[in-house]
This record gives C-alpha cells, sequence and structure tokens, in this order.
C-alpha cells in the first residue's frame, strides 16, 4: 500500500492556496481604491488605482458627475463649449468649499476628472502640509484658469487645457490671509518654499501631469495639473 503522506501534502497544499485565495478576495473587497474595476469613490482612500480611475473619468461625463453627486457636492455644470479637439463637455463649478478651496477667480471652471483629482489633492496633500507648516487651512486657491484651446508651446499636441482637463494654480490663501505664491516663495529660504515643493511631490501620485517652476520658465508662477490619458498610463511630475 502507497504512503499517503504525498497526497496529505498536496491537499494541504490546496488548502493553503484556497485560503490565500479567499484572503485575497476580502482583501480586494476592502479595498476597492486599489481595483482599476472597483467604481471610483470620493470617499475612498488613495490607492494604486486611482490615478488611472480618475483618467478614466475624464472620458466619462456621466460616472464623473455621478460620483460627485454620491457625496452631495453642489455643482453648477457649465455649457460645452468647443468642437472637434477643443470640445469641453466636463466644465463646472463647485458651489461651495466642501471639496476644494475656493477659487480666485470663481469661473475657472475645470472638467469634472480635474475638480475631483483636486478634492483629493486638497484632502490628501495641501490641507495636510498647511497644517504642518502654518498650523491652519488653505481657504482660497489662486487660479490662471482651465479652458484655453491651444496647442502645447512649442509643439503640435493639443494642450489638455483645450478640453479644460487642466488647471493652473498660482497662489494658495490661508486662514489669515497669508499669500504663498509660486512666482515669490518657490525659491525662497523659508517654510513657504518647504511647503509648495512638498506640494507638488504630494501632487504627482494624483494627476497625470505635474508641471512647476522647476519645468521651465513658462510655469515659473503656476502648477500645471491635468489628468490626460497617456499610453501605458504614465505620468509626467516636474
Amino acid at each position: 500500500m502507497k504512503s499517503a503522506r504525498p497526497y496529505l501534502i498536496w491537499f494541504a497544499i490546496a488548502v493553503l492556496l484556497a485560503l490565500g485565495a479567499i484572503r485575497g478576495m476580502q482583501w480586494v473587497r476592502d479595498h476597492p481604491e486599489h481595483m482599476p474595476t472597483a467604481r471610483f469613490e470620493i470617499a475612498h482612500p488613495q490607492g494604486w488605482a486611482t490615478q488611472r480611475k480618475l483618467v478614466g473619468l475624464a472620458d466619462d461625463d456621466a460616472a464623473c458627475f455621478a460620483a460627485l453627486d454620491r457625496v452631495s457636492a453642489g455643482y453648477e455644470r457649465r455649457p460645452v463649449v468647443g468642437v472637434g479637439a477643443c470640445r469641453a463637455s466636463q466644465r463646472m463649478v463647485l458651489t461651495g468649499d466642501k471639496l476644494v478651496p475656493t477659487l480666485r477667480p470663481a469661473n475657472a471652471a475645470p472638467g469634472c476628472a480635474v475638480t475631483i483629482a483636486m478634492a483629493l489633492w486638497n484632502r490628501d496633500v495641501v490641507q495636510p502640509l498647511a497644517q504642518k507648516y502654518f498650523g491652519q487651512k488653505v481657504v482660497a486657491l489662486e487660479n490662471l484658469g482651465s479652458y484655453n484651446c491651444r496647442k502645447i508651446a512649442g509643439q503640435q499636441a493639443r494642450s489638455q487645457h483645450s478640453t479644460a482637463n487642466a488647471i493652473d494654480v498660482s497662489a494658495f490663501i490661508l486662514a489669515d490671509g497669508t499669500r504663498i505664491s509660486l512666482i515669490n516663495d518657490w525659491d525662497d529660504a523659508d517654510v513657504r518654499r518647504e511647503f509648495l515643493h512638498e506640494v507638488r511631490d504630494g501632487s504627482c501620485d494624483l494627476f497625470s501631469t505635474v508641471l512647476s517652476p522647476d519645468y521651465n520658465a513658462a510655469h515659473a508662477d503656476h502648477f500645471h495639473f491635468d489628468m490626460a490619458a497617456r499610453t501605458a498610463g504614465w505620468s509626467v511630475c516636474r
């Protein structure tokens, strides 16, 4: 009679693999932020799939605005503008500062996907760093606009601004009125410089493109953020 030991070993291995698979499936259910196929939720923490999901929202108006509706975010949609490569259908303005600090000027109307990325950026990057360095909140963001039908400077490719899938942020206003601007504070040897550089670094896991004054002179006075879709999902952070 052959020994049953080899069969018992294989049975034990099969049981362990099955238990591992069950645990893995449970982990996936408990961490949808890491699963590209799981529905995006603003309330979820950032995960491996967050940026990919945000990029997907830029091409899915219904899913993007539904995500805002599920957290009862007040917003007003702006009329579709442009045609072809310059058609912007997601332009919107938040009606409160629940998700993103007040934009100045208020009529920037970035696309839905960019706005949601800014909400996560505000929650996970901007406000924690403002508390770390200044002990107070950022209450407003100065911006240089969102929609602009044009090509990237010096290139033939269309800018993400052409579909309002981008926004340029130039300054942060603290609760006490302190203004921290990129043009004045990016290279200063003080806490404002540290804040701005950490904000830039912390933005790279959310936005497809992050361009700062370190990139070139054209960005000396602002951060450029966008949710561009690229082959293989690669991103740019400079």
